[in-house]
């Protein structure tokens, strides 16, 4: 969907289609986990786009991504520790223990191998992973809404901890002289936990507009109508229905141009940076054979 591609590991058809279809498995778990708990999402960027061009995956498309209001994003965290299934999913979001090299929040199936360069070096859940990223209100104020933005940008950089290859090179240079005058991993904690708290402090109850704070710059900086978000509309995926966001042709729109129509062929790629996949075998098979935990290097641009 970007303009930005990694060179393509290969996946056989069927292989991508088992891929497909466990995170079918996660999204409908999920659904059912949110609807039993009273809490908001909405498919989001190429998940979106498939549920209402295609009504199913977009063929090329090797994940799911779903929106969630900030408080139904922070409820889930804390009614996931009580209800959720953790024997069938693993939690994963970065804290002061783990980093993911990831900002936002995901579900992680561990019967499943599929490892992301940019994680190759760490112990962590390497399942295929369905992604949650949050929705913030967006102050009014222009200078409020400068120092979220600043706030965000500082949560990306050293939230995630490795070299942005999705956010333009200007991005990506200042990551690199960060990392490099920054190397502690607690101070970097410290700074992105509080850039957090701050980018994520405006009401969502109070705001006329609300943000994504969490993905490309392009979408960072785009202010959206709360009334696109404060709602759900259900469409057909799969042969299921799944809520998009009842603004979602406004927002689609703003954020991808024309998607009613197929993008060019050569533009038709899977968003992931791989290194492995194996639908068929736990991750913890893999260990040290294709995920090398501890090993030094910059595996994907990790820092």
């Amino acid at each position: 969907m970007g303009k930005e591609f990694f060179e393509a590991y290969e996946i056989s058809d069927e292989t991508f289609r088992k891929m497909q279809k466990k995170m079918l498995e996660m999204l409908l778990y999920f659904k059912d986990f949110c609807a039993k708990h009273d809490l908001m999402f909405y498919l989001c960027g190429g998940a979106a786009i498939g549920a209402i061009r295609e009504h199913g995956f977009v063929p090329w498309d090797d994940d799911i991504d779903v929106f969630m209001p900030r408080a139904d994003y922070e409820r889930f965290a804390e009614l996931w520790k009580k209800y959720g299934d953790k024997d069938r999913f693993v939690y994963c979001r970065t804290n002061d223990k783990v980093n993911f090299h990831h900002s936002c929040t995901s579900l992680r199936d561990p019967s499943t191998t599929f490892i992301c360069s940019y994680n190759q070096n760490l112990d962590i859940c390497h399942g295929v992973a369905f992604e949650i990223a949050p929705i913030d209100g967006c102050p009014s104020s222009k200078l409020a809404r400068r120092i979220q933005l600043f706030h965000a940008f500082v949560y990306a950089l050293f939230n995630t901890q490795r070299l942005p290859n999705n956010k333009g090179k200007m991005f990506r240079t200042m990551a690199t002289v960060l990392y490099k005058l920054i190397p502690s991993p607690k101070v970097r904690y410290k700074i992105w936990k509080h850039a957090e708290r701050e980018m994520s402090k405006y009401s969502w109850d109070e705001c006329e507009y609300v943000t994504e704070l969490i993905g490309s710059v392009k979408g960072m900086l785009y202010k959206h109508p709360k009334k696109w978000f404060a709602s759900q509309k259900w469409v057909d995926f799969e042969g299921y229905k799944v809520p998009v966001m009842a603004g979602y042709d406004h927002y689609l729109t703003r954020i991808f141009g024309n998607y009613m129509q197929r993008p060019p062929k050569d533009q038709q790629h899977a968003k992931h940076q791989l290194e492995f996949v194996d639908m068929d075998h736990p991750y913890t098979y893999y260990k040290n054979k294709k995920y090398f935990p501890g090993r030094k290097g910059k595996f994907g641009g990790a820092m």
